[in-house]
């Protein structure tokens, strides 16, 4: 089948599109974008190295996927690194606006088969990196001392090379005498002050250059630079010629040949940036044996030294300045001394107040004032040579850094000062004579002639030492029944002055010192003739003893006494006679203290030492608990036990310190006993056993009932009279009809005490204290009747509570039962002891 020529071009063009790949491009997104094709693109040059600057975002028109690339000249740095795949521009080069303020770069995108490149100039802004820098330096100008104030001196200048503020440069000095233009840095004096070449030949002018001021690396900054300008003062002729080295002394020796130099004196002119030339004479003094070099004031002898007819000579040399013209101007004169002296052949000699002399002794208290001249000392140094012979040295050999000697070096004769180096040292307590040699060694001759002397100071003792104790507090122990005046401890503090002043006091003070005395010579501590020593009232004792010598000079340390605890108490019960009751299986309790301080003497430990019938009771030595023996389990068998077969029994407990020797002391008590099953038939049996140990719980229950039938009964009363007075009924018939439904009363009727009758012995009553007289032991059981007495009893009180209405009562009550009376017995006897502030039983 043959297609038409149409069709054919048709499916040739549709081949050539499919084949065609079109290039891809980047996205223009303007100015101030990062991101695109870096067009308008800028960075600051503070932009720390390794950020992300850019990225380059480009398409491809088939959809294809596209890789970036950068590059840089090969002649500039590649400040810049790209991810191929994401476009990402990150810094990698500092920049640095000064030095390029732009960069070149190409960026390219590509779809692997086309390649579109472009051509980007990155500008570089401005940060304010750059420190202001002076040019031109160093900076050194001369000025004439006369210069008026106000005169300008120098022009300092220097650049910033930022843009903007940070380029601006304003111009400061630090304190000077000078002042600058902040903005021109014109130099200038300051108004009110002048330049003296003789005082100061220079001045070093710092003058600090500050920029205005920018943003650097997201912070503003100023940043500044110093510099010196250095202005040396120019000389004026205003000033006279000054000799220097005075005074002048020469010396002519034995064999000193005519026409030898013997010194020179030397001027120099006051005006010492431009001095005139200078010409010396001798104007008296030299009798014709001594010339002077009228241009470098050298003088020399003109005659031979056995010719010279003196020892000395005073010369005066005058020194005239001479201006470049010629012109004489100012003068000065000066002295000098000319010595004639022989060979070196005598060596340092010291001498006293009798002469030569090679040993000098001196007394002087210790501790002088640092600096102290020994005055005492009257010592001359000589050598008899002339000239460089008589120079010699002094110094101390022994003692190093106590004394100095003045002067160190001699020419001649000096008189010595010994000077105090270190106080300290002179110490009478370490040295009581110090020792040392003058040593006179000559500098300048082969010879080195030498001597010495021996200097010996006595020192006397002052009072420069505190006494001290040998410890800082002292502890001692005694037993309390120390009789009074009793060695505690001794004491001792050294003053290591001698005499009076080494001589130590003691004495005591303190709130705790009263009970103690102490010798003021020895340092022995006594209790005092009176004291009854008590570790009971008081175990320690705490106070501070001084130490003082004659000028009271003194130091403290502590004492501390602790009082042995002795036995010297007897334990003791709350009451010699006590009543328990006893509920089978549950233990009664005595107790008695010792009031001594310490164990073992307050520990105290309990047992039987009388029981009738034996064999019944087991107490705990420690706490005083008393049990029923393990074989006993019922009334039953107590009451097979005793022939009266009664269920009181009488035991003699005997208390026993643990001290050395031991104490004891024995309480007569007596323990009724009962079971839990006759206890639960009686509920006030129940609340007598609860509260047997703490009376005043008891009785407060019992008030507080009263109170509140009391309180509930007024206020029924008073809603039935106020309801009777508005109901117009009569006030009896409601408070009667009400009363039976009020059940306040009969609660605390149950708690009415009533006392038994009389017995044989009499009786008690609860609300006064027992008569003096021994009660009667409380009536056996019903249950149980009495065979007959027992041998050895103690007698109780015994005590009922009983209804004040036993007609409402349908079945009589066993109120009146022996294990009331006796739990009622107990409540009062220990209500009574707690109302007089003795000891409760716990």
């Amino acid at each position: 089948m043959r297609r038409s020529p149409a069709a054919l071009a048709l499916g040739l063009l549709r081949l050539c599109l499919a084949q065609a790949n079109f290039a891809p491009h980047f996205f223009d997104n303007g100015l101030g974008s990062t991101n695109g094709n870096m067009a308008l693109f800028s960075l600051p040059e503070d932009t720390p190295v390794g950020s992300h600057v850019y990225t380059l975002n480009g398409t491809d028109p088939e959809g294809d996927p596209v890789s970036y690339h950068i590059s840089f000249d090969p002649s500039t740095r590649s400040v810049f690194s790209i991810d191929p795949k994401f476009g990402h521009i990150t810094l990698v080069e500092e920049l640095d606006r000064e030095r390029e303020d732009e960069i070149e770069a190409v960026i390219s995108i590509s779809d692997g088969l086309n390649l579109v490149a472009e051509k980007v100039v990155i500008l570089v802004t401005d940060a304010n990196d750059e420190a202001p820098k002076f040019i031109q330096e160093p900076y050194i100008v001369q000025v004439p001392e006369d210069t008026p104030a106000g005169s300008s001196v120098f022009k300092v200048l220097a650049v910033d090379k930022d843009t903007g503020s940070g380029g601006s440069v304003t111009y400061f000095l630090q304190n000077s005498q000078f002042s600058v233009d902040r903005h021109s840095g014109v130099l200038r004096i300051r108004a009110g002050t002048t330049l003296d070449y003789e005082k100061a030949r220079a001045h070093f002018v710092t003058v600090v250059a500050k920029d205005g001021g920018g943003r650097l690396r997201g912070a503003d900054v100023v940043l500044s630079a110093t510099t010196t300008v250095t202005v040396n003062v120019g000389d004026v002729q205003d000033t006279a010629p000054v000799f220097v080295g005075t005074p002048f002394h020469g010396y002519v020796y034995e064999d000193t040949a005519p026409g030898s130099e013997v010194l020179t004196v030397v001027a120099m002119d006051g005006d010492k940036g431009k001095p005139n030339r200078l010409l010396y004479s001798l104007v008296n003094g030299s009798d014709g044996a001594f010339e002077i070099n009228a241009t470098s004031g050298a003088i020399v002898v003109t005659q031979s030294p056995a010719q010279l007819l003196r020892e000395a000579y005073e010369l005066r040399v005058q020194v005239t300045e001479v201006s470049p013209a010629g012109t004489p101007g100012a003068q000065a004169t000066v002295p000098v001394t000319i010595r004639i002296v022989d060979l070196n052949n005598h060596p340092p000699t010291f001498y006293g107040e009798r002469g030569p002399q090679n040993r000098f002794e001196l007394s002087m208290h210790e501790h002088p004032p640092q600096g102290e001249v020994l005055r005492g000392l009257k010592i001359t140094v000589n050598d008899s040579d002339q000239g460089a012979n008589a120079k010699f040295n002094l110094q101390l050999v022994g003692l190093g850094g106590v004394f100095r000697v003045v002067p160190q070096t001699v020419l001649n004769e000096a008189q010595v000062t010994i000077v105090v180096e270190n106080s300290a040292a002179i110490d009478f307590e370490k040295f009581k004579v110090l020792t040392f040699k003058l040593l006179a060694v000559e500098v300048n001759t082969p010879e080195k002639f030498s001597s010495t002397a021996d200097v010996v100071i006595q020192l006397l003792d002052t009072n420069d030492n505190v006494p001290k104790f040998t410890s800082h507090f002292y502890m001692a122990r005694i037993p309390e029944n120390a009789p009074g005046g009793s060695s505690v401890v001794a004491v001792t503090a050294v003053d290591p002055d001698t005499g009076p002043w080494g001589e130590v006091k003691y004495s005591i003070y303190g709130s705790g010192a009263d009970l103690f005395l102490i010798h003021a010579s020895s340092g022995v501590i006594y209790t005092q003739p009176w004291a009854s020593l008590d570790a009971e009232a008081k175990a320690r004792h705490h106070f501070y003893v001084k130490a003082e010598d004659a000028e009271g000079r003194s130091s403290l340390a502590e004492v501390f006494i602790t009082l042995l605890d002795v036995n010297d108490h007897y334990p003791q019960f709350a009451q010699s006679v006590q009543e328990r009751t006893m509920v089978l299986g549950t233990p009664v309790k005595i107790e008695a203290t010792d009031a001594d301080a310490e164990e073992p003497n307050n520990r105290v430990d309990y047992s039987i030492t009388r029981s009738e019938p034996a064999n019944v009771f087991d107490i705990d030595a420690h706490t005083g608990e008393i049990r029923l023996r393990s074989s006993i389990r019922s009334l039953d068998a107590l009451r097979s036990i005793t022939r009266s077969r009664d269920c009181t029994w009488s035991l003699e407990v005997q208390a026993t310190d643990r001290g050395s020797p031991s104490f004891s002391t024995t309480a007569l008590l007596q323990i009724d006993v009962t079971d839990p099953e006759t206890l639960s038939r009686s509920p006030m049996d129940a609340f007598l056993m609860q509260t047997r140990d703490n009376p005043t719980q008891a009785v407060g229950v019992l008030a507080g009932v009263m109170a509140g039938a009391v309180a509930v009964t007024v206020l029924v009363s008073t809603a039935t009279f106020w309801r009777n007075k508005s109901n117009k009924v009569l006030p009896v018939r409601r408070v009667l009809r009400r009363r039976p439904k009020f059940n306040g009363t009969r609660a605390a009727a149950k708690f009415a005490l009533r006392e038994d009758a009389p017995h044989e012995n009499g009786s008690t009553s609860l609300g006064s204290p027992p008569p003096p007289r021994t009660p009667v032991p409380p009536p056996p059981p019903r249950t149980a009747p009495s065979t007959g007495a027992a041998p050895w009893t103690v007698p109780t009180v015994s005590g009922t509570l009983t209804s004040p209405n036993p007609q409402r009562s349908p079945k009589p009550r066993a109120l009146g039962s022996p294990i009331q009376s006796a739990l009622v017995s107990e409540l009062r006897q220990k209500f009574e002891k707690k109302s007089v502030g003795d000891q409760a039983y716990l």
